[in-house]
């Protein structure tokens, strides 16, 4: 797993973070021509599951018992109890 350092990432308990697993609290504005830095906070809770080589971007909470599939990308908040996959990560189910 890589952090970067930019924010808080609070990590709630019973949470599994898989291997190759980022989470990065820095991005960059491509819309402006500076290119400004956006940073934010990633709040992973209780009973979540970040799979492996799954990117976790700044501004994002993963809510309780929440998986993100594997190489999946959450670039906002994911819903409590459910399974995300894809890039963007989108719901696709309920989690059982």
């Amino acid at each position: 797993m890589w952090i970067d350092n930019l924010d808080d990432v609070i990590i709630e308990d019973n949470v599994c973070i898989s291997q190759g697993a980022m989470l990065l609290c820095g991005n960059h504005d491509y819309k402006k021509e500076t290119f400004d830095l956006i940073i934010g906070k990633i709040h992973i809770k209780q009973g979540a599951w970040i799979g492996a080589k799954s990117l976790v971007g700044p501004n994002v909470t993963v809510n309780e018992n929440t998986v993100l599939a594997v190489a999946s990308i959450a670039t906002k908040d994911l819903d409590a109890n459910s399974i995300y996959r894809g890039n963007p990560a989108v719901r696709i189910k309920a989690r059982d």
